[in-house]
């Protein structure tokens, strides 16, 4: 008479036999095993964990970036402040853009001369609401007058561009 072959201890189909059940839980490896088993599988798939974490990180980019530059208000908005709030429109644009042309009653204060400037106003705690052509240069304009004390500093999103967008009134000036 043949005898079958044994199987060991830790089989998993013995084990769920000895249960009594068909269940798919009984036929797991026990929990002294799962870390290797976790480990094994992330060094397989390494590939899947780094395209993950991109994609997340690129999803989360562009929060991060616009939290970095404070904040920014729309045309509209920035209108809105200055009938109600009295603020002050800073212009931050190179004087030859600046003369291109630039919002009406924009004060021309360029970017690489904006600590020492007096054309800021005195008063810190006006609203200041800085533009720039394009929107790309006011964050880092908003960043330095923050450091100077002016805390409630926001630049105009989109710029000028949207300034003219929005169908607000623009101006010349005569090129010095």
């Amino acid at each position: 008479m043949r005898r079958r072959p044994r199987r060991g201890r830790g089989d998993a189909r013995t084990r769920a036999r000895k249960a009594g059940s068909n269940s798919i839980i009984h036929a797991l490896p026990d929990r002294a095993h799962w870390p290797a088993m976790t480990l094994s599988f992330v060094l397989d798939n390494w590939y899947l964990f780094v395209t993950a974490l991109v994609s997340g990180g690129l999803l989360l980019w562009p929060t991060l970036v616009d939290n970095m530059g404070g904040a920014k208000v729309s045309a509209a908005d920035a209108v809105r402040l200055i009938n109600r709030e009295k603020a002050v429109l800073i212009d931050i644009s190179e004087p030859a853009e600046y003369a291109a042309g630039h919002a009406v009653g924009a004060r021309s204060v360029p970017l690489a001369g904006l600590e020492t400037s007096r054309e800021l106003p005195k008063n810190k705690a006006l609203p200041l609401v800085v533009v720039c052509p394009t929107g790309a240069r006011a964050p880092r304009a908003v960043a330095a007058l923050k450091k100077l004390g002016f805390e409630n500093t926001t630049a105009l999103a989109g710029g000028l561009a949207a300034w003219r967008a929005a169908n607000l009134p623009t101006e010349k000036t005569a090129s010095a």
